[in-house]
């Protein structure tokens, strides 16, 4: 099996468990979700530091925050990426897990919107569109629920904001994601102190209960491990296209196995983002199709000259 295709069965598997996860959270859902959180994060940094140690690596935390300005930029993306996993974890538990799926829907769109704003990246024609598509449907549900789809925005603005963040870290994947999780591990474990001191806290109070919060440490880190893997050996529109099985599963469980209303409005808001999705990967496709081409053509240019520059040299 090539890399490539190796490549494309991590990333497959990494979108399927974050897809099919709901089905995961849902079986706590007599937890808290703060708790839940606290748990995920401990078991997540204990996952990660077994990996770490086994490759040699634990130095690179130690690095990684001695360096004031990264360590700013990591204790950001922490308190973006703590937003992001708990406002899913709530959607889940209070039936709006259709709400969180759309956010994931339509985190692309909003990624490249603040991509030309923040880094001055330039949008097609198309991608304009499917960005403005994108937003009559956000605010047609708006119109038609008669409350703005908060854990949507909450779920798509986090991560696109985290996704922008990490573009300034110099950090692996692993190690990044271990330092975020390690800047807000103390909070965390307060939660917890604070649930067990109430006489409320859910570990090792039923051995199901307790093995699922422990399950959610590597639930949360082999995926991340298989989309690092994966990123590596993908193009990176293959890699976009792929993200949307993540999103697509979350919507069926959320519709097909728990039962949340879909009602009308719901109906033409994912019909309008899907549509303005497959427009917007379709222009990716090409512009990156383009970008190969003028890229193989460059280098052929360049080869040409210091060939012919080469043979001049040779015969003056």
């Amino acid at each position: 099996m090539s890399e490539t295709a190796k490549g494309v069965l991590a990333m497959v598997g990494a979108c399927v468990v974050w897809g099919l996860s709901p089905l995961f959270y849902k079986l706590l859902a007599d937890v808290p979700p703060p708790e839940v959180l606290a748990h995920r994060t401990l078991w997540s940094i204990v996952f990660f530091g077994m990996v770490l140690a086994a490759q040699g690596r634990l130095r690179e935390i130690k690095i990684a925050l001695g360096n004031r300005r990264q360590l700013l930029i990591i204790l950001i993306a922490s308190v973006l990426i703590s937003i992001n996993w708990f406002t899913f974890i709530l959607s889940v538990q209070i039936g709006k897990a259709t709400e969180s799926s759309l956010g994931y829907y339509i985190f692309p769109l909003i990624a490249v919107v603040i991509g030309a704003v923040w880094f001055g990246e330039k949008l097609s024609r198309v991608q304009w569109f499917a960005v403005g598509a994108a937003a009559f449907a956000v605010a047609s549900l708006t119109w038609g629920l008669g409350v703005a789809p908060w854990i949507s925005l909450i779920v798509s603005i986090s991560f696109a904001l985290y996704g922008v963040i990490k573009k300034g870290m110099a950090l692996g994947p692993v190690v990044s994601v271990t330092c975020e999780i390690l800047v807000l591990l103390p909070i965390w474990v307060l939660v917890l102190v604070w649930y067990h001191v109430q006489g409320q806290g859910h570990f090792a109070t039923g051995w199901t209960t307790s093995l699922l919060l422990v399950l959610s440490g590597p639930l949360t880190a082999i995926p991340l491990i298989m989309f690092s893997y994966a990123a590596r050996r993908v193009a990176l529109g293959t890699v976009g296209l792929l993200q949307y099985v993540n999103p697509t599963l979350q919507f069926i469980c959320a519709v097909a196995v728990f039962g949340e209303p879909f009602g009308w409005w719901h109906k033409m808001a994912f019909t309008v983002i899907w549509i303005a999705l497959a427009l917007f990967s379709l222009s990716s496709l090409r512009q990156d199709r383009e970008a190969r081409r003028a890229s193989k053509a460059s280098s052929g240019v360049s080869t040409q000259v210091r060939k012919e520059t080469s043979e001049e040299s040779a015969n003056p």
